[in-house]
């Protein structure tokens, strides 16, 4: 028999806890400068012993087996299994690490957390927690599915044994400031995690802090167990560090680094009454204003590049990627045959090849000139640093042959667009749309409010996202895209992404902003829906007219829900949702002004089952809609 939620929250009391002294400083790393380890902090064995030992012993190892291969994959930050024998002593199990860990730093906390929990011995329950990672299995599923239950374990803040060194009104305030505003913006994020530091006022010192909730809470589980947290860690201070930990949610700060400065959250957007506008977290849509995002010129990181390309392979290798030899590509490869190649267009190919002793990747290889030397350049300055699990992450590059090669993970499934007009044409359930299009938008989430710098892709379009094989998407190709300057509304460029998708004051007036990226999700997301391209006019109807014409006369009629692929099953949606998600998808297309931001997007796909009923305008569209790419 399988124990009640209840029954496991007794025997978390009753059961052995062991708590782990942390009295003295944690070791820094004399090569990172990162105050960081993996020494357990705590954990708790359950009360209850397993009915077989052995099938409990195969179950749990199964289970955990799972766990660590999710984790191996990068940007998998939280994972969720459970073992294959459906008995008495089945064994279900979650795992999360950090996001600021690199994959391999994530895997050995995953391990030493696997170690601590052994010494439960054959108790069928058992949580631990570590400064970068947790781990709970228990051999009943009601924690997936409830988190509720996790907040009737207390939160329990760990402070150091040390007073600060700095002043203390001016720490204690740095410290509470920055817990208040993570507390109160992780809730509103799309990985329920922030990262940031603050200047202690009047000292040469930094307070570095982190807030994270387990990836399955709602948002009121995490804002309520946040909220506890902020409470327990300022009965820590002037304590030098302080951790608050619980099932549901972890916080910490310390007065030494654990994190990387370039890994931080831009969390401003995220606080009420700063950033974009928002009603009670009701997101309404409505934006003023062109935009905050600026973009720095590319040539600045070119002439960044030929300054130091010593300093550039460094900041790549220090988040995991590497430079490769030419000659180990071209033999992975096969000299790029056409056996490997997986996919082609106008900045050259794409091969699926194995490498360092059988890890599947994709080369990209650009075309040799002026333009692939930029994105390539580019590319490998931006995406180094980012890892995100709906980004493509880049693992290295080659510039020592005759062609630029980028290395990229593999994504079995191939693009988007194969499954909505290609071969694999009406393969796609409604759920793994709905799921792609909030995917798409939280990777832009990132990209614009989270990184630790503002970034615009400038060519989302569905043969940029890239599948898994769970269908969940990752954004990819970052030749075109630039990173911003926070003192301008907008910069003004020559035209470079793909017209169709692009937004008009772009395309026509070089008027670059984060609401390019906008207009774009809202032409693929109606994409998605309809299984239709955006540059598509062979429609069966009264008129051709283009995909964005289509919908908004669909919507100005009330019959939007005609838009959606007749290859879907109409008992896999509701209308009510579908047509939400067009109206969202036309809010992106509006005049710039108007246009929400992605942050906005993201939490009206994921929190409002219905949208306040508001008059939109019309779509804007650009001089020439056909596909084409135009270079900066």
């Amino acid at each position: 028999m399988r124990m009640s939620a209840f029954s496991v929250v007794q025997a978390v009391i009753i059961v052995s806890v062991v708590i782990l002294d942390l009295g003295v400083a944690q070791p820094i790393n004399k090569t990172t400068n990162i105050n960081n380890t993996n020494t357990p902090l705590q954990f708790f064995c359950g009360g209850n012993d397993a009915k077989s030992a052995t099938t409990f012993s195969r179950n749990l190892n199964f289970t955990f087996s799972q766990l660590r291969s999710q984790l191996s994959t990068t940007g998998v930050y939280y994972a969720t299994a459970r073992s294959l024998d459906d008995d008495e002593d089945v064994v279900y199990g979650v795992a999360q690490c950090r996001n600021y860990l690199l994959s391999t730093e994530c895997l050995a906390c995953f391990d030493v957390a696997v170690s601590v929990v052994g010494n439960c011995g054959s108790a069928n329950g058992a949580h631990v927690f570590l400064d970068n990672c947790f781990l709970r299995y228990e051999n009943l599923d009601d924690f997936y599915d409830d988190p509720q239950g996790n907040l009737n374990i207390d939160v329990l803040e760990k402070c150091g044994n040390e007073s600060t060194s700095q002043p203390i009104t001016a720490f204690n305030q740095a410290v509470g400031g920055l817990l208040s505003d993570i507390g109160i913006a992780t809730p509103r994020t799309s990985d329920f995690y922030i990262a940031s530091i603050r200047q202690v006022a009047g000292a040469n010192a930094t307070i570095y802090a982190i807030a994270q909730c387990i990836e399955n809470a709602s948002q009121a589980i995490c804002k309520d167990c946040l909220s506890r947290a902020y409470n327990g860690l300022n009965r820590c201070l002037p304590a030098h560090e302080g951790r608050a930990i619980n099932v549901a949610c972890f916080m910490r700060y310390s007065e030494f680094p654990f994190f990387q400065n370039n890994q931080t959250i831009n969390f401003t957007p995220f606080l009420p009454g700063k950033g974009s506008s928002r009603k009670s977290g009701i997101i309404i849509g409505l934006s003023t204003g062109a935009g905050l995002l600026l973009i720095l010129s590319l040539f600045l990181w070119f002439g960044r590049w030929k300054k130091s390309k010593a300093v550039a392979k460094d900041t790549s290798e220090s988040q995991g990627a590497r430079c490769y030899s030419y000659e180990n590509l071209k033999l992975a490869t096969n000299n790029f045959s056409e056996e490997y190649l997986i996919g082609k267009g106008g900045f050259g190919e794409v091969f699926k090849a194995i490498v360092d002793s059988g890890n599947v990747v994709a080369v990209k290889k650009l075309r040799v000139g002026f333009r692939a030397k930029k994105e390539f350049e580019n590319e490998v300055n931006l995406n180094s640093n980012i890892r995100h699990r709906n980004l493509i992450q880049q693992l290295g590059w080659c510039s020592d042959g005759p062609e630029l090669l980028l290395v990229l993970e593999y994504m079995p499934q191939g693009s988007l667009d194969k499954f909505l007009w290609g071969e694999k044409k009406g393969t796609l359930s409604w759920k793994q749309r709905s799921d792609i299009i909030l995917g798409i938008a939280r990777g832009l989430v990132h990209l614009h409010e989270e990184f630790h710098i503002k970034i615009i892709h400038r060519d989302i379009k569905s043969s940029n996202i890239l599948l898994d094989n769970d269908f969940q998407p990752k954004i990819a190709d970052f030749g075109l895209a630039r990173f911003l300057s926070e003192d301008q509304t907008h910069v003004s460029t020559g035209f470079a992404g793909t017209m169709g998708y692009t937004a008009p004051e772009y395309a026509n007036r070089g008027r670059l902003s984060e609401k390019v990226d906008t207009y774009s999700f809202g032409i693929v997301a109606l994409e998605v829906i309809s299984g239709r391209s955006c540059s598509d006019v062979n429609y069966s109807g009264p008129q051709i007219e283009y995909l964005l014409d289509h919908a908004w006369k669909l919507y100005e009629k009330g019959t939007h829900i005609k838009l959606i692929d007749e290859a879907v099953d109409p008992n896999e949606y509701q209308e009510e949702n579908v047509k939400k998600i067009i109206e969202i998808a036309l809010m992106c297309t509006q005049l710039v002004s108007l246009r929400p931001t992605m942050s906005e997007i993201y939490l009206m796909l994921s929190s409002e089952p219905q949208l306040e009923q508001r008059e939109m305008s019309r779509p804007t569209y650009n001089v020439d809609r056909r596909i084409h790419i135009v270079g900066s």
